[in-house]
Formats: structure tokens, sequence, C-alpha cells
């Protein structure tokens, strides 16, 4: 895709599943990549497998401190971020009424504080540049809602309405801002909820117009056009990734 190469991109939770998908699609459309993670282990063997010169850092995108450190680092190693993509989640599934307080914020604080935090780390610099992408990984959740997740829910739909107001804030400093939206997508966190409950992966496919569950792939692919030249009229977009289940 235009304009990747040579750019330096972020990645949040890059470790394993999506994000691990994001950073080497990122990687091989030939930009400089810094997989950000809570596990710096995971990050670094997940780095050391793509190649191309992707180093990791360690971040707790709950925290503005730790997320500021990373930045700091990536750029050091890197130069300044030209690409923040906004993956690192968290979700634990069960009815409202039998979240805890601490579940509550275990998700807002990673899932909605955390693409804040990391949008504040690096507008500065994409401000003062005049240009750059941030990608954040809402869900269709998000949009529609979903049973057993309403916190998340709620926290997906706050990033994006984040989103689209942050866009319309740094149009004039050419940064651009839209959100990705995954249906089902054959991640660990999946494959962990359908351990508990068998009939759970077919049933979802069985829901998707397209009849297969996405993987993580399909997302990065979607990405990797959102921070490329050629989305580089769009912004403030929901772009849903769901092989049709929504469509709105």
């Amino acid at each position: 895709m235009r304009g990747l190469s040579g750019k330096v991109a972020f990645v949040t939770g890059a470790a394993r599943g999506i994000g691990r998908a994001i950073a080497e699609r990122l990687a091989e459309e030939g930009c400089k990549v810094a997989l950000a993670d809570l596990d710096p282990g995971g990050a670094a063997a997940a780095a050391a497998e793509i190649g191309r010169g992707a180093i990791a850092v360690a971040i707790d995108v709950a925290k503005l401190a730790s997320v500021r450190a990373a930045v700091a680092e990536a750029e050091r190693r890197l130069g300044p971020i030209d690409i923040l993509v906004n993956n690192a989640g968290w979700d634990k599934a069960e009815p409202f009424v039998q979240n805890s307080e601490e579940t509550w914020d275990k998700i807002i604080a990673i899932d909605y504080r955390g693409p804040l935090n990391c949008c504040r780390a690096v507008l500065d610099s994409m401000i003062a540049r005049g240009r750059g992408r941030i990608v954040s990984i809402s869900s269709d959740a998000g949009r529609v809602g979903s049973t057993g997740e309403a916190v998340y829910s709620g926290a997906k739909g706050g990033v994006i309405a984040f989103s689209k107001t942050l866009a319309r804030e740094m149009a004039r400093n050419n940064i651009t801002v839209n959100c990705v939206c995954p249906g089902p997508t054959n991640t660990p966190m999946l494959q962990e909820l359908a351990a508990l409950n068998p009939k759970l992966h077919e049933a979802l496919k069985r829901a998707v117009p397209l009849r297969r569950i996405a993987e993580p792939a399909d997302i990065a692919a979607a990405v990797a056009f959102l921070a490329s030249d050629d989305a580089s009229y769009i912004t403030g977009q929901a772009l849903s990734v769901s092989g049709g289940l929504t469509m709105i």
C-alpha cells in the first residue's frame, strides 16, 4: 500500500492475536514497527519472528506514565511515530449484574483509558510534524451491543465517539483518526471462551453471512489500509470487519 514504507508504527497489545497480525502486516508493508505489550517477553519473541527491524517495548496502556515511557523508547530507537494502532484490550464475558466493580475498572482502564493515554502521548509530535495516522481497534460490540459484554461494549463505543471527535480536532494537522471494528475473530480470547462453551464457535460461524470467523490477518489488512496514503481522505470512520454480521 502507498506511503507505508519507512514509516514508524507503534502497535499496542502486539504480542499475540490481532495486535501481532497488525504488526506483521505493517512490517511487511515496510514500516519500522514497535510491538508494545504488557508482556514484554511475548512482544520480544513476536518481534524476533517478524524481523525487519521490529522491536519490543514494555507498556501498561492503563497508566499514562508507562505509555509515555514506551513511546519515548520507541522514538529513541526507531524515530518519531507516524502510525499509532490502539489494539490492546481486555474483556470478561458475563452478565452486567454479575460484574464486579473491579471488572468495570479494569475494562474501562484498558479499553477506553488506554487509547486516550496512547493518543495523548503521540499527538504533540504528530502535530509538530503536520502528519499522522491513528487507528483504534474498537469492536462491533461498541456499535450494536453484545450480550455479556455490557461494560466492554460501552468502552468500545466510547472509543468510537472519542475517535470521531479527535478526527475533527486533528484534521487541520493532517492527522487522520479512524476505528476498525472486528466481529468474532479467531484470537486466543475467543479460543478461551470457546473452550468454556464448545458450541460457541460454530454458532458464531453460522451467524456470519460469509460463514467463517475472521482471522487476525483480516483485521490487519483493514488497519494497513487506513494507515496508508490510500486512505488519506478518510477520517472519523468506524469500519466493521465482520463478514457481514453487522451492516450499519
